[in-house]
């Protein structure tokens, strides 16, 4: 599992060798600060596997962040040889988001290298 944990790192401070999206989790108050809270699946743009790391750190983390405004943004790509399936937002992910604030968007990238 790559990720950077929570209330470890701000937005300032990450490597500039981190050039994939892939799950990044932030603090979004009213006032627009963003604050990075973590930053899972650098490179990995997998929505499946995506989706099975977000419950992990979900379900580790729960009990660590008080609820706010937060968001979870996946960015991924779609598969050229997807055939149906996917990831499976369950109701115990959707649970720990709604009662920690977290809004889960979905960020669809352009497929590189793939053949």
């Amino acid at each position: 599992m790559q990720y950077s944990n929570a209330l470890t790192s701000s937005r300032n401070d990450c490597p500039e060798s981190r050039t994939h999206m892939p799950i990044k989790i932030y603090r979004a108050p009213e006032d627009h600060d963003f604050e990075e809270v973590a930053w899972l699946s650098d490179g990995i743009w997998s929505l499946p596997h995506q989706v099975d790391e977000l419950e992990i750190w979900l379900t580790d983390n729960q009990d660590t962040l008080k609820p706010d405004r937060y968001v979870a943004d996946i960015g991924f790509s779609s598969r050229n040889d997807a055939m149906g399936g996917g990831g499976v937002v369950t109701p115990d992910m959707m649970r720990i988001m709604a009662d920690l604030g977290i809004s889960l968007h979905l960020s669809e990238y352009p497929a590189q290298n793939q053949s």
